[in-house]
């Protein structure tokens, strides 16, 4: 097993499959971030093609996909049937490029995703998806389980990336909505711990609404799931105005009333929350 790559993540990982009893070569530019591995029991190779060389798989985590690209790039020995398996964080194109450079050179080619902390690799709590031929991820699947909870979602290149990023997007957009409620209850006198946890309780609820929403997007029927569009728009100028007047950031809020706006004006204000899907993308 060859590492290329000892970041936080990727030494991370060349310490489980040392742990593991792997024979592991580990490869950074930094040679020095290679002596704690060498001292854990890794062997290592000063060039990149030696590295390569010396493991049938592969795994490459580095910053991100440029910097993938250009390891790649500078490759000058052989990877013919070598199996590689990039956990750097990318888009679903990035990972297709790759998978096309490996087809071409006669290797083969996992993309994956991490959702996890360095410290929780090698245990169920870190997430991996993977995403690539059956064959090789079957193939490599008895590794992959030594580094976390994994899961496979299919032969097509980029859909462990289309994942990975959607879980990510949501969380952002989540905490972000979340920091500017809180300076908004914070300027109101609100204690912020408390109303932190009666998020918590209220956030519990969303999954059967989620599951609604995808449903009637489906079928295309859009029922009044959070009540029909003119009531909710209606309430829209309260919390708009609310957060101007204490400052606070309203472009999100007010993208939605927007939305909501457009959606009434063709006729549609009895429709639920999840018609707006119907305006995503044709802006």
């Amino acid at each position: 097993m060859t590492v290329l790559g000892l970041g936080n993540m990727g030494a991370s990982l060349a310490h489980t499959f040392i742990n593991q009893g792997y024979d592991t070569v580990v490869w950074n530019r930094n040679i020095e971030k290679c002596k704690p591995l060498i001292q854990a029991g890794a062997a290592t190779v000063e060039t990149l093609d030696g590295a390569v060389a010396a493991s049938k798989n592969i795994v490459i985590c580095l910053l991100n996909n440029f910097a993938v690209d250009e390891v790649l790039g500078q490759l000058t020995g052989s990877v013919a049937g070598k199996v590689f398996i990039n956990l750097t964080s990318g888009t679903p194109a990035q990972a297709r490029v790759f998978a096309e450079w490996a087809e071409s050179h006669n290797a083969s080619y996992i993309d994956g995703k991490i959702l996890a902390d360095p410290p929780d690799v090698g245990t169920p709590k870190a997430q991996f998806m993977f995403s690539g031929k059956s064959d090789v991820f079957i193939s490599q699947e008895h590794i992959l389980k030594k580094l976390g909870t994994i899961t496979y979602y299919g032969e097509e290149y980029g859909a462990a990336a289309v994942e990975f990023l959607a879980q990510v997007t949501i969380g952002y957009e989540f905490l972000i909505g979340f920091l500017h409620t809180l300076q908004l209850v914070h300027q109101e006198g609100v204690d912020l711990t408390a109303f932190a946890q009666r998020v918590a309780g209220t956030l519990q609820g969303y999954g059967p609404l989620l599951s609604l929403m995808v449903s009637e997007i489906q079928l295309g029927t859009y029922k009044p799931d959070l009540g029909p569009l003119q009531v909710q728009a209606a309430m829209f100028d309260d919390l708009i105005n609310h957060r101007k007047s204490k400052n606070v950031e309203t472009l999100r809020m007010q993208e939605i009333k927007n939305l909501m706006d457009r959606r009434i004006a063709d006729g549609h204000g009895a429709q639920g929350f999840s018609s707006l899907f119907e305006l995503i993308g044709k802006q």
